[in-house]
């Protein structure tokens, strides 16, 4: 039996023809965010002309690589799950498309070939002296596109940390790899203005010592998270793993002691943040990266109690009704697994899903809590799963609540300005 070093260096290859094994209407499953393997997607690229009918399916890229173009379409497509900074316009214009899922269920479709895996690629951490690699960026829905694909190409870079958890590729599981020593891709905390910090601080009130938090993507999450250092024994039970949530570990204030599931853990399926935060999770024994069918499966992660799933909307109807991934018909993000961890709080005992929204758009034009939704605005969270709804006003809780009382609680919240038309549509709607 050959050695794992053996096997290693037998499997080593350029970009280039790692991205030979890359055929004809194969589909190509890229992880989460900076799981992404730029040199191995700028060499796909570069084959792009003599490629068709290739598709590469990802959620939230973060790099505009050269086959997201219009005029190859028909060469390479993208299918996002969720639409990122570098396939928005694109999916906005028609030319990318997208694949509606909860975050949770990606593995799944994967693993019943609803959703095609012929090939993966992704970052890697080196390999250990068992011939294992850790993919501990973006384990996500990449390791059941592994079970599946045909080829799995990695990119094997001493940046990845190695992580522990359901992250790790065996050599003998790899068609090739591909070695490279460049920067990850870093993302900040995003800068919190006075609507944000007020939102926060509602949410921060709510949320007890000794909980377990599910902290979405964006400001409002994590203006939340910034006010949260003061208190004690949080638990971490996520999707992402971010900046914001390593200031709570940092600070003293996540121990995960009072966890009911997973004590003493820190689990998140994907990593987005600083090289400070890669750090952090190499050969961490506090912290374990999971396939998002374990992290976001809702009965699983309700075995935490008091657990509060803090996400954001984008636009919310009078009776409850959240529209997170489109403005009107035309898309701008994705479901990702805001519904996989509201329905997850909502099972927890003693738990608190929240959904946060500034009251207002288009610089104080446009009220964000509106009668019905935008026409053709993809719903998210439904009217039956709401839970909190937090704006700069307050806060509003329509669990249990009647149609006119959940009108009533998110009148109260919106911008002063907007209230009196939302009264009388309230009552043309019979909802007053």
């Amino acid at each position: 039996m050959q050695s794992a070093q053996t096997l290693y260096q037998q499997k080593r290859m350029m970009a280039t023809d790692a991205a030979a094994l890359i055929h004809d209407g194969d589909t190509v499953v890229v992880p989460t965010g900076v799981g992404e393997p730029p040199a191995l997607l700028n060499a796909l690229s570069e084959r792009r002309h003599e490629l068709r009918n290739v598709a590469i399916s990802q959620i939230l890229p973060l790099r505009k690589f050269a086959y997201l173009d219009p005029e190859t379409r028909a060469n390479i497509r993208h299918d996002a799950y969720f639409f990122g900074g570098a396939t928005r316009a694109g999916g906005q214009a028609g030319w990318v498309d997208y694949i509606p899922a909860y975050f949770s269920e990606l593995p799944m479709l994967i693993d019943r070939g609803l959703s095609p895996a012929d090939v993966v690629v992704s970052m890697a951490s080196p390999m250990d002296e068992h011939g294992f690699f850790s993919l501990s960026l973006a384990p996500d829905y990449t390791m059941a596109a592994i079970r599946r694909a045909r080829v799995v190409l990695l990119e094997v870079n001493p940046n990845v940390p190695f992580a522990n958890g359901d992250c790790h590729v065996h050599i003998s599981q790899v068609a090739g790899l591909v070695e490279s020593d460049d920067a990850l891709f870093e993302v900040g905390l995003p800068q919190i203005g006075p609507v944000q910090e007020a939102i926060g601080k509602y949410v921060a009130d709510l949320i007890d010592d000794g909980s377990t938090l599910q902290i979405g993507y964006g400001g409002i999450p994590d203006a939340v998270v910034m006010q949260l250092q003061h208190k004690r024994d949080l638990g971490i039970h996520t999707e992402m793993i971010g900046d914001g949530i390593l200031s709570l570990l940092e600070s003293g204030a996540v121990t995960n002691r009072r966890k009911t599931f997973m004590p003493g853990k820190t689990v998140a399926t994907f990593a987005l943040g600083s090289n400070r935060l890669y750090r952090t999770l190499h050969h961490n024994p506090a912290i374990e990266m999971h396939p998002v069918d374990f992290t976001n499966d809702p009965s699983l992660a309700a075995r935490n109690d008091n657990l509060c799933a803090i996400n954001a909307t984008l636009q919310i109807d009078l009776i409850g009704q959240c529209g997170s991934e489109s403005l009107g018909h035309i898309p701008y993000s994705g479901t990702g697994g805001q519904v996989d961890f509201v329905r997850a709080a909502n099972r927890s005992k003693g738990g608190k899903a929240f959904i946060v929204l500034p009251s207002t758009a288009k610089d104080g034009t446009v009220s964000r809590i509106a009668p019905i939704l935008s026409p053709g605005t993809h719903v998210t969270t439904s009217k039956n799963d709401i839970n909190y709804v937090v704006t700069e006003y307050g806060v509003a809780q329509l669990r249990g609540k009647t149609a006119r009382q959940r009108a009533e609680a998110l009148i109260g919240i919106a911008h002063p300005d907007f209230r009196g038309e939302l009264r009388e549509a309230a009552r043309r709607m019979n909802l007053a």
